[in-house]
Order: structure tokens, then C-alpha cells, then sequence
């Protein structure tokens, strides 16, 4: 009976041994893979914050398991041919953010920024059934993505401060982000005090130009020209210049949405004010023509020229204007704004469709 024992007791060990093999074995090859792709992505981010990837890239390092890291992925079209602007403003600063977490302490192995353009992986857009970009898109370490891990482009903006804030809700990596040093603002104070002094010192005997309260009036009003025009929300959004639709090469400069505007409505905002100087002239000429001791046909032309003047202008003001606000109740007399001159977009904010 003892003999017998020791094969059954040996046959026991070796069938336990060979159970658990192939799981160990599998164990230990999800490590490796999981270890080769961990390497691979921190010798390209050693090179490059943010990685760029085609469809297989993409499907092997961010979609296939095993994976204990986290991926920021933008989808984008970078390409000149696509004219998407908005693109390329969101690309400077998804740059940024990249650049301050390599270089910072927040630098880790469990998190990557990665980058899928169109023209490189549509094979990516056409499995996640995209087709808009900018896409700012956060794919686990655990899971598929949630609601929540999709970017809102539209209310957040694309600001590196904004997608910072996204990335340390969704992986609790906290971003600090560093821009590049800008010196246009010192330049531009620089230029400023040596105007400034420049003047005093040609004219530091006589300073009652700083007294003039036409000057100053002025710089007020042009102070207030700038902050009404839309300057500061162009500077503070980055909104695009105007939008080309991709389908028709149709190129609309004015939004369609009073929560935003394009760069090119700052400049037609400028240009009311000629259409206000047009407006307030036809008033004096009107005024004028109902006040003055001119002869009755002097008086007359210069009834019409008033009348023109602000109908025209005044047409032109409202056409912008309902382009804006579609609820407006007022029509203008003249429809001084014709269709391929200036076109209202669709209420998309900054997505370029492909």
C-alpha cells in the first residue's frame, strides 16, 4: 500500500502543477505585454508629450488589455487641407498641458496624452462613430469610458487651464500649467512709458496737454470701443477667425448663437461705426433741412439724403443684429445683408465637422 502511495501521491502533484501552469503562464504574459507597452509609451513620451497614433497604435495600446494607465486622447484633423482652425487652436493648447506634465513632478506612468488625426487613423473616428473634431476623449485604466469622460468643447472651451481641471477629475492627476513666456505685454507697457516720458520730457514745460479734456476724452472713448467690440472675448476664447463649411465652401463670419461670435465680428462691429456716423448724419440732415432758413429745395434734398441715410444704414444695423437674435420682432425696410455676403453659421460652437 505504501508503494502504491508515492506514484498516486506523485501523479496528485504533478496534475495540480499542470492545472495551475497555463494560468501562471498567462499571468505572467499579461505582464510582459503589459510591461512592453508601458515601456513603449514612456520612450515615446521621453521624446514627445504628446504621442501621436494611427488606427493600429490606437487599437493595441489604448483599446486592447491589459492596461493600468490612463490616456487623454485628442481627436483632431491637423491636416491644411481640412481648414479646421479650431483645430489648431486646441492643438496649441493641448500642447501646453502635455508639456507641463512631462516636465513637471505630476509625471507619471499612469497617464499618457496621445493625439488620432484624421487623415492618420479614420479607421479610429469611423469605430467610435465620430465625426467632429476636436474630441477630447479620456480612455481608463479600468473600463470602457464613461459620459463624463468625453470633453464638453462647447461650454469648457479649450483652454490648457480647462482641460487640467478635466484631467485631474477623471484620473486625479493634478496639472500645473506652465505657459510659455509672452512678452508682448511688457513690450507694449514698455512702448507705452516711453511715450509717455518722451512727451514729458520734449514738452516738460508746458504740461497742460494733460489737462486737455479733448484728448482724454479720446482715449476714453477708444478705451471703450475696444472693450465693447469683442476684443477681449477674442483674446480671452480664441474663437476662429470665421467658419468654412466643409460641404459647401460656404464661409460665414457671423455666429448664429448670441453665446458666441467669430474674430471677423469684432471687425464688422468696427465698421458700425461708420454705419452709426451714417445713422446720426441722416438725423442732422433731417434736422437741419426741418430747422433751417435754406430755400425750400435746398431743404428738400437734404430731407431725402437724411431719410436715405438712416433707412439705409439703420436696415443694415438691424439685418446684423436679427442675424444674431432670432427672436428679434422688428424687420428692417431694406435687406442690406444678402445671402454669400454675410452668412449666419449653425449653432455650433468651434467643431469643425469632417
Amino acid at each position: 500500500m505504501a508503494a502504491l502511495s508515492v506514484p498516486v501521491l506523485l501523479g496528485a502533484v504533478l496534475l495540480l502543477l499542470g492545472c495551475r501552469g497555463p494560468g501562471a503562464e498567462g499571468q505572467r504574459r499579461k505582464e510582459m505585454v503589459l510591461s512592453e507597452k508601458v515601456n513603449q509609451l514612456m520612450e515615446w513620451a521621453s521624446k514627445r508629450s504628446v504621442i501621436r497614433m494611427n488606427g493600429d497604435k490606437f487599437r493595441r495600446l489604448v483599446k486592447a488589455p491589459p492596461r493600468n494607465y490612463s490616456v487623454i486622447v485628442m481627436f483632431t484633423a491637423l491636416q491644411p487641407h481640412r481648414q479646421c482652425v479650431v483645430c489648431k487652436q486646441a492643438d496649441e493648447e493641448y500642447q501646453i498641458l502635455a508639456n507641463s506634465w512631462r516636465y513637471s513632478s505630476a509625471f507619471t506612468n499612469k497617464i499618457f496624452f496621445a493625439m488620432v488625426d484624421f487623415d492618420e487613423g479614420s479607421d479610429v473616428f469611423q469605430m467610435l462613430n465620430m465625426n467632429s473634431a476636436p474630441t477630447f476623449i479620456n480612455f481608463p485604466a479600468k473600463g470602457k469610458p464613461k459620459r463624463g469622460d468625453t470633453y464638453e468643447l462647447q461650454v469648457r472651451g479649450f483652454a490648457a487651464e480647462q482641460l487640467a481641471r478635466w484631467v485631474a477629475d477623471r484620473t486625479d492627476v493634478h496639472i500645473r500649467v506652465i505657459r510659455p513666456p509672452n512678452y508682448a505685454g511688457p513690450l507694449m507697457l514698455g512702448l507705452l512709458l516711453a511715450v509717455i516720458g518722451g512727451l514729458v520730457y520734449l514738452r516738460g514745460s508746458n504740461l497742460d496737454f494733460l489737462y486737455n479734456k479733448t484728448g482724454w476724452a479720446f482715449a476714453a472713448l477708444c478705451f471703450v470701443l475696444a472693450m465693447t467690440s469683442g476684443q477681449m472675448w477674442n483674446h480671452i476664447r480664441g474663437p476662429p477667425y470665421a467658419h468654412k463649411n466643409p460641404h459647401t465652401g460656404q464661409v460665414n463670419y457671423i455666429h448664429g448663437s448670441s453665446q458666441a461670435q467669430f474674430v471677423a465680428e469684432t471687425h464688422i462691429v468696427l465698421l458700425f461705426m461708420f454705419v452709426d456716423g451714417g445713422v446720426t448724419l441722416g438725423m442732422v440732415l433731417l434736422h437741419e433741412a426741418a430747422t433751417s432758413d435754406m430755400d425750400v429745395g435746398k431743404r428738400k434734398i437734404m430731407c431725402i439724403a437724411g431719410i436715405g441715410l438712416v433707412v439705409l444704414f439703420f436696415s443694415w444695423l438691424l439685418s446684423v443684429f436679427r442675424s444674431k437674435y432670432h427672436g428679434y420682432p422688428y424687420r428692417p425696410k431694406l435687406k442690406c445683408v444678402e445671402e454669400g455676403t454675410i452668412v449666419v453659421v449653425e449653432q455650433k460652437i468651434q467643431v469643425q465637422d469632417l
